[in-house]
């Protein structure tokens, strides 16, 4: 069995056991069991379970750039950035802690990086400097993982845990009304929420440009 083992298979195995048990019971140990091979059959390929999440951080991040990748080659740079954060946040909610296990791994696959000169180039020929397009993706992608951490902890919650009449209630409404009104803009629907705050963070960066 291991002989047949590749890194893809791994990697998807690992992003099929993801979903069904979570980052905090996604193991090496749990995943050869998936696969039905013993913990070292997977060492040729991952060595511990943070080369695991850097694999699978980098497969994501694969996937992500394909889907840019074919945005049309004269993209205007705001219509680019939001099709960043929509591309990515949906890959990181396609998998349960999608957005956990992405942040902070080590992209193994230097064609990954490689692709971005594209994009960086766009922008530099629409009149943002360098150090202007490293700080816009990396604004936007900061918000989105810690956007996506929440609302898939938010949403893996049991309901009542952010119901606004009992987050009123424990509040105290009568005491502490503007704080317990705005639980109806906190908690509002996270597409709606993503958008807006999307369109907020473009419009800052259109200010970079001199």
């Amino acid at each position: 069995m291991a002989g047949r083992l590749t890194k893809d298979g791994i990697v998807q195995a690992a992003l099929d056991l993801l979903d069904e048990v979570g980052l905090g019971g996604l193991t090496v140990r749990a995943l050869a069991a998936k696969l039905d091979v013993q913990p070292p059959a997977l060492y040729w390929h991952v060595r511990d379970k943070q080369a695991l999440m850097d694999e699978i951080g980098t497969e994501i991040w694969r996937r992500i750039g394909a889907e840019l990748g074919a945005l049309p080659s004269d993209v205007p740079w705001d219509a680019e950035l939001r099709a960043f954060a929509d591309v990515t946040r949906r890959a990181f909610l396609s998998h349960r802690d999608g957005a956990r296990v992405f942040s902070g791994t080590y992209l193994t696959d230097a064609d990954v990086l490689r692709r971005q000169e594209t994009s960086m180039r766009r922008w530099l020929d629409q009149g943002f400097t360098l150090a202007d397009v490293t700080r816009a993706f990396s604004l936007m992608y900061s918000f989105v993982v810690g956007f996506c951490i929440e609302e898939q902890s938010v949403a893996s919650a049991p309901d009542s845990q952010y119901a606004l009449e009992v987050r009123a209630e424990r509040i105290g409404a009568d005491e502490y009304p503007l704080v317990a009104t705005a639980g109806a803009e906190i908690f509002a629907d996270p597409d709606l929420r993503f958008a807006d705050q999307v369109a907020v963070l473009t419009d800052a960066v259109g200010r970079f440009r001199s």
